[in-house]
């Protein structure tokens, strides 16, 4: 093997970091739809030859730690021989790498002067695949009556797009054509940015070069969390949290995790998780896989060490099969992100019994997700918002306030632009969630509240999400946060919604969600004076509290 130049290296490592960060860029500014284009509900990745990650955008969590199992999935059907400049590949089944239909994974190989050196990947949040409802259809009992399954497949761009067989199928099974094609062809365009990039990378340094700065940036994500791992006293750890319920009993489920610790490897099991179950928050093994890596980022490794293959090769997961973590086909998976995000609290709660300084406080950690849909004049329009809410705290600091979860990192959705897009609601209330957070030494993030006046008779509200019955749990004696709420105002009477089903709206309702704050870590009574009296200038502590919760008197004024 050539000795590759350190000046070489450190140039084209940060230029594959650089092109998957312009993809992504370029499939959020060229998309259709406000779930990608303002909640940014997106991702991009350069991939090897061999379908392993080397570099990702700083965009979702979730969709990017397991894009390389997706697309080997793929290319176990379809062999890089097989492959030229004009295919593309699809993928969005979850029980062949996929994580939930509405996140389609778009691959397009890299070629340079004849030869395949990687793979250029998109996903997208899709507002609308077809399936049994407009909205989140909470009430589907299998994965096939929430949308079009696209298993591994391989098109060809000239024969099968632009008014090819793919995309008329496509158009003939969604409700809103103008929205999903424009935000496939936000894909395609974000693709073809990783193409010319990674092709002038090779055409100046060569191909050889690149492919082995490619691996040597595996390595470097490798060795750095095997060292973070080694850190860590061997030994077996454990934690557990909970989701609200299944979505038809109101029992919680349970998911436990043990992390052992065995020198500088990890492996994560999942024995005594609860059962799959009949309703949509199931999570597929990709999905779980992908939560579970990025709490270990998270906590043992810092921003600089980039998030590829390498980081998963010192990481076994063992997941029961028939588990809610690992379900059985055809189980029903929209709302998988629930239970991820209980898998991810769990694993930070084994982390905490070892190394409690480096981990957070549980936090609001669910997905909340809203669906307004209206069918007017025979045509649909959807409008789906992701929450915010707020963060656990820390040994050393607050939690943030409302922000978006750490697996999904979308962004809000701006009242400006859903005013211009939608004309069925308004919003008429939007901040920060009083009394919503845990307290401690350091106090837990605020959660958001968000209100809509509905403009029409005839919107279908849905809502999935979790920490409505059970609240983030503190750290060494901090405070739980406080609880999700969805109602719905109508004549003045305040109704909670039923979080199961779809509601039918009426003009003049008036909808408000809130979303959980977060826990705290550490005894209240070990706060910093000069942080309570910041809490309490903002409002978010009130005089009664600091008194009864901090033993802080407030002065006469």
């Amino acid at each position: 093997m050539m000795t590759l130049d350190p000046v070489d290296y450190a140039v084209i490592s940060q230029a594959l970091s650089a092109m998957a960060r312009e993809m992504g860029t370029k499939l959020v500014r060229s998309a259709y739809s406000t779930i990608v284009r303002e909640a940014r509900d997106a991702s991009a990745a350069i991939l090897d030859r061999g379908g392993n990650v080397i570099a990702q955008a700083e965009m979702i969590p979730m969709q990017l730690g397991s894009m390389g199992v997706t697309l080997r999935a793929c290319l176990e059907a379809f062999p890089v021989a097989t492959l030229d400049e004009d295919n593309f590949l699809v993928n969005n089944h979850p029980y062949f790498g996929g994580q939930h239909l509405q996140d389609v994974f778009l691959f397009t190989p890299v070629f340079v002067e004849g030869a395949l050196i990687g793979f250029s990947g998109t996903t997208a949040h899709h507002l609308d695949l077809g399936g049994g409802g407009a909205g989140l259809n909470n009430s589907a009992s299998d994965v096939f009556q929430e949308g079009l399954l696209l298993p591994p497949m391989k098109f060809s761009f000239s024969r099968d797009w632009n008014g090819g067989n793919f995309e008329r199928l496509l158009r003939a099974n969604v409700r809103v054509p103008e929205q999903t094609l424009g935000d496939f062809n936000a894909q395609f365009s974000a693709n073809q940015i990783g193409i010319q990039r990674l092709r002038q990378l090779c055409l100046r340094y060569g191909s050889d070069t690149v492919q082995q700065a490619m691996t040597e940036l595996t390595r470097h994500a490798e060795t750095q969390l095997r060292a973070a791992i080694r850190e860590i006293p061997d030994g077996t750890y454990y934690g557990e949290d909970a989701v609200d319920d299944d979505g038809v009993h109101d029992q919680p489920i349970w998911i436990r995790a043990q992390v052992t610790v065995q020198g500088d490897t990890l492996k994560i099991g999942f024995a005594g998780t609860g059962e799959q179950v009949s309703r949509n928050i199931n999570s597929p093994w990709a999905s779980t896989f992908s939560a579970v890596m990025s709490c270990i980022k998270g906590v043992l490794i810092g921003s600089d060490v980039p998030f590829n293959e390498g980081s998963f090769r010192p990481v076994t997961l063992d997941v029961p099969y028939g588990s809610i973590l690992n379900p059985r086909p055809p189980a029903p998976v929209r709302a998988r992100m629930e239970p991820c995000y209980r898998a991810y609290c769990a694993v930070m709660k084994a982390l905490s019994t070892v190394i409690p300084d480096k981990v957070i406080s549980s936090g609001f950690d669910a997905a909340l997700i809203t669906c307004l849909a209206r069918l007017s004049n025979g045509r649909y329009r959807v409008c789906l918002e992701t929450y915010g809410g707020g963060f656990g705290a820390s040994v050393s600091s607050d939690g943030a306030d409302g922000i978006a979860a750490s697996l999904s990192n979308t962004t809000n959705s701006p009242v400006e632009a859903l005013d211009m897009e939608f004309d069925y609601f308004r919003i008429v209330g939007y901040g920060l969630a009083p009394a919503s957070f845990g307290h401690g030494a350091r106090r837990g993030g605020l959660g958001l509240y968000r209100k809509y006046e509905i403009l029409e008779d005839g919107v279908d509200f849905s809502l999935y999400g979790d920490r409505f019955r059970i609240a983030p749990q503190g750290l060494f004696g901090g405070g739980d946060g406080r609880n999700a709420r969805a109602v719905v105002i109508r004549n003045g009477q305040e109704t909670s919604i039923d979080l199961k089903n779809t509601a039918r709206l009426l003009k003049g309702d008036i909808v408000m969600i809130t979303t959980s704050g977060g826990a705290g870590y550490g005894e209240a009574r070990d706060r910093p004076r000069d942080s309570i009296a910041i809490d309490i200038a903002q409002g978010f502590v009130t005089a009664e509290d600091a008194r009864d919760v901090y033993g802080y008197e407030v002065a006469p004024s």
